[in-house]
């Protein structure tokens, strides 16, 4: 049976103190989360004082301001993680894996969000109203697609579910993964217990299995920005609460376990639904693959 394969993986031979205070599973994601926490502070200051988050800023200069927010502490203290701490190759983000797993995410992603919107109008919740040809889609293409897409899965996909996994194995990363993704999005606007849920299932265990299954954070960055992108800049749905202003000008009807509420659709039992069917798939698929890393435990015993 073919190993599960695993992006770090400790030397032979590492002194003990290393071994616990460095390069344990524990200790890397605390060294991460200071990182993104002290490179965050960093970059916010130096975004205050270009003025890019000011009221007068124009909507591009407050979305690239949101955009180095988002990444540049994620990408800083990511690289440091992997370079210098792991001392390893960046095998989940390698250039050469980017046309092709980037490209399938994307597909997925849009193909994925517009089944949601299909089943949605088939069962008469989502309404066109109208056109906006002229919608200013960069801001949020920047900031829900590209920022999102790459900031999002290298910190909850990249460091978080693949150091657990490594830790503890992935049903355990799987779930602890899962349940952090859906309680960071309990503060957005409209956001309750049920959409926090909801995401936890549909976009947390989803993506941490397609992980599991290609080893490439490309085929994650492309589905969560496609989706978002689709959701929001396409179709005018709100992004995870936030209200997106889309080519198509729309409104959807109906009690909130279909439609999705004021969150928007990724709280309706049809987003739930769909997306908990494409993670089977992928658990069956990383099933046969022999993907999924077994716990400490088991792994001694083979």
């Amino acid at each position: 049976m073919p190993a599960p394969r695993i992006a770090f993986v400790m030397p032979p031979g590492t002194p003990g103190w290393q071994r616990w205070l460095v390069l344990s599973p524990a200790a890397r994601i605390v060294f991460f989360a200071a990182m993104l926490i002290g490179f965050g502070y960093s970059v916010e200051t130096f975004v205050a004082m270009s003025g890019w988050a000011m009221k007068s800023a124009s909507p591009l200069q407050h979305a690239l301001a949101n955009l180095s927010v988002q990444l540049l502490p994620v990408l800083a203290g990511y690289l440091i993680l992997v370079k210098l701490i792991e001392r390893r190759r960046l095998d989940e983000l390698a250039p050469r894996d980017m046309p092709g797993f980037g490209a399938a995410g994307l597909v997925i992603g849009a193909v994925l969000f517009s089944l949601v919107v299909a089943v949605l109008w088939l069962a008469g919740s989502y309404h066109v109203t109208g056109t906006n040809p002229q919608v200013d889609w960069l801001p949020a293409v920047l900031v829900s697609g590209i920022g999102a897409g790459i900031g999002e899965e290298i910190v909850v996909r990249g460091a978080l579910f693949r150091i657990v996994e490594e830790g503890l194995g992935t049903w355990w990363a799987l779930l602890i993964s899962a349940l952090f993704f859906g309680a960071a999005h309990i503060a957005n606007p409209a956001a309750t217990w049920w959409s926090s849920a909801a995401i936890a299932i549909e976009a947390g265990v989803l993506l941490a299995l397609l992980y599991a299954v290609t080893r490439s954070l490309w085929t994650c960055i492309g589905l969560h920005a496609a989706w978002n992108i689709t959701q929001g800049t396409v179709y005018g749905i709100p992004v995870s609460g936030t209200k997106a202003n889309g080519w198509l000008v729309s409104r959807r009807t109906g009690a909130d376990w279909l439609s999705g509420g004021a969150f928007g659709a990724e709280a309706s039992v049809v987003a739930l639904t769909l997306c908990l069917m494409l993670s089977v798939i992928l658990l069956v698929i990383a099933l046969r693959r022999h993907s999924i890393v077994p716990s400490p435990g088991r792994r001694r015993t083979r």
